[in-house]
């Protein structure tokens, strides 16, 4: 993916950055995380890649308030259980909503939502958060999660390439794997502690 992404961005330089928009509305961390990478390596351009990141997963989250503010029950009926969005978690996120106002929206970006992420996106929409409010909230928390991502990718490659010796390259990338379970346990550690907040 990455060595195509570099020829493409070679010939067509706007296309590549339209691009970025349209995977970021779908996948943003990973792809934060890869051209956190392809930065340190010298292939893009920091402030355009950094604002094309933000951008697509900003669309996203207009999409996602848009379902909820205009389909809302009816789309979870149909198509919830494709998105693993269901009532209970929308009652559960409501109730966090209810609870800790709109701190949830920007927590929830910054941690990629406790394994809440859509859901909560959805329900800021059906619960009728104002939109400006809902996307300046998600906005600084996204500057802050795609500045985070994108350091990951390019600090783990600097040290990679800092590394001679295939044995330190290893045992990099395991440590590298041990804070990605670290991390997850630390997810879900949070997201049962924001389960038992609901109850």
């Amino acid at each position: 993916m990455q060595q195509w992404l570099i020829h493409l961005a070679g010939s067509h330089t706007y296309l590549i950055y339209a691009l970025i928009v349209a995977l970021a509305c779908a996948e943003g961390p990973i792809l934060s995380m890869i051209f956190g990478v392809l930065l340190r390596l010298g292939y893009f351009s920091f402030i355009p890649v950094y604002a094309a990141l933000m951008l697509g997963d900003l669309i996203g989250d207009v999409i996602w308030y848009f379902i909820g503010y205009r389909y809302g029950h009816a789309f979870i009926a149909r198509f919830g259980k494709y998105w693993n969005i269901s009532e209970e978690g929308v009652e559960k996120v409501t109730k966090l909503f209810h609870k800790h106002k709109h701190s949830i929206l920007f927590i929830s970006k910054i941690t990629n939502g406790f394994g809440f992420a859509l859901v909560t996106l959805m329900t800021a929409g059906m619960i009728k958060i104002p939109f400006w409010r809902y996307m300046t909230i998600n906005l600084v928390g996204q500057f802050a999660w795609s500045g985070i991502l994108l350091g990951v990718g390019y600090f783990f490659r600097e040290a990679y390439t800092e590394v001679n010796d295939w044995f330190g390259r290893i045992s990099l990338g395991i440590l590298f794997l041990i804070v990605i379970f670290a991390l997850n346990g630390y997810k879900k550690y949070l997201k049962a502690r924001a389960e038992k907040m609901t109850v």
